[in-house]
């Protein structure tokens, strides 16, 4: 399909996308979730009109629509969920210009104040030496996804640091019981539960609940010069993490995978149950494309070559098993084809030419292609970003091979 062709189905895709609802997802309770409602549509058609695409009275309409209930700023508000979810939106469209500014001035000093609290009740709970929640540090809900928030819209203040200072903390290995944990161990299963399937808890991999998302954020500073004291230290402690249950191939198999995450019998035994990837394992949330763009990007903030490359022969190989039919089943963002095109995109611009005889960009046409018989059979489970129909969106807006977002909007996905 060719460029103008793909643009004419992003703009069929956004067309449904143009008025916000009233009812459903985007309404009351959901209206403020970068995931699901109007902060995440607004970023949608944000990139459309900085392409000159779309409109701003849409982008107004949209962000009008997460600011038609009091503004969410409760101690749980995070990157995807309340008053940041609606502060990065209205950054990324007042970005260069004179647009929303006395909003964002107001938005930004909630999200300051949160993320302070936020922090406060972090290093008590270190001071205990009781295990987080994965909510407490994750991406969706946790500091990391507030330290993306500060990374895109204040990278220079002293909130950024002040995370960053916590995630090096939180490498740090706890002692329970006698025995020693990873500092982000959750004595919780991955539903945010106490579960007898996860005696113990778990330690998550992934990029959006996991450690990959720390990983990530401390690599993205570093890059841009941004460090605090012990940050190389706290990249190569996860690093170390992400080694030692890195499963490479074995006859037949098509390349390094991860698991999504490791319970506390694994961690004791030092192996794995799971014997093959999952179709999880090609998804941007939980995944390799993740886990190896995060170990990518760790890899070039740090100089670490061999593990560059290993992160990409990583990526590639993933990306040859997603491509065979039935691998991967969604068009979103978390866990479909949209979330590989834009993780593989990026990891592709940074990558090794010719890394394992498979560029990572030679997969690029393949996977937008899937996506886009996804489209044409029914996309999307809602308006939204990482499931919905906006996601998809942006996702054909940027295929071309050489095409970034320009509003800089894929941060909330730590892959930028």
């Amino acid at each position: 399909m060719s460029a103008d062709a793909r643009a004419d189905l992003a703009d069929a895709v956004a067309a449904r996308l143009t008025v916000p609802t009233t009812v459903g997802p985007s309404a009351a309770k959901l209206s403020q979730s970068l995931a699901r409602g109007a902060p995440g549509t607004a970023l949608l058609h944000i990139e459309r009109a900085r392409a000159g695409r779309g409109d701003w009275s849409t982008v107004h309409a949209w962000l009008a629509a997460a600011t038609r209930t009091p503004i969410n700023a409760g101690p749980d508000a995070s990157l995807y969920v309340g008053a940041p979810a609606v502060a990065f939106a209205v950054h990324t469209a007042a970005a260069r210009s004179e647009r929303y500014q006395r909003a964002l001035t107001t938005l930004h000093a909630t999200v300051r104040h949160l993320t302070r609290d936020r922090l406060d009740r972090a290093h008590g709970r270190l001071a205990r030496g009781d295990p987080p929640a994965f909510t407490e540090f994750d991406l969706l809900y946790g500091l990391t996804g507030l330290g993306a928030y500060h990374l895109q819209v204040d990278p220079d203040g002293d909130d950024l640091r002040q995370v960053l200072r916590y995630l090096v903390r939180l490498t740090k290995p706890i002692r329970r019981h006698g025995d020693q944990f990873p500092g982000w161990w959750t004595d919780l299963s991955p539903t945010r539960q106490r579960s007898a399937d996860f005696a113990g808890g778990h330690g998550n991999l992934g990029m959006a609940h996991g450690i990959a998302g720390p990983l990530a954020v401390l690599a993205l500073a570093a890059r841009r010069g941004i460090v605090v004291d012990g940050h190389r230290d706290a990249i190569e402690q996860i690093c170390s993490w992400f080694d030692a249950w890195r499963q490479d191939p074995g006859p037949g198999d098509t390349g390094t995978w991860w698991p999504q995450w490791i319970t506390d019998g694994e961690r004791r035994a030092g192996q794995i149950r799971q014997l093959v990837p999952t179709r999880r394992t090609a998804s941007w949330c939980y995944g390799t494309p993740g886990i190896a763009r995060a170990q990518q990007l760790a890899a070039i903030a740090t100089g670490d070559q061999p593990r560059k490359l290993a992160a990409e022969h990583a990526l590639a190989s993933c990306l040859a098993e997603a491509v065979q039919p039935g691998r991967v089943v969604d068009a979103g963002l978390c866990h479909g084809w949209a979330g590989l095109i834009l993780t593989a995109r990026r990891a592709a611009a940074d990558a090794t030419t010719g890394t394992a005889g498979h560029p990572i960009s030679a997969f690029l046409p393949r996977l937008t292609d899937a996506l886009i018989r996804h489209v044409r059979a029914g996309s999307g489970e809602d308006e939204g970003l990482l499931d919905g129909d906006a996601g998809v969106a942006l996702a054909l807006h940027t295929a071309d091979l050489n095409g970034f977002p320009s509003s800089g909007w894929d941060t909330c996905l730590l892959i930028a």
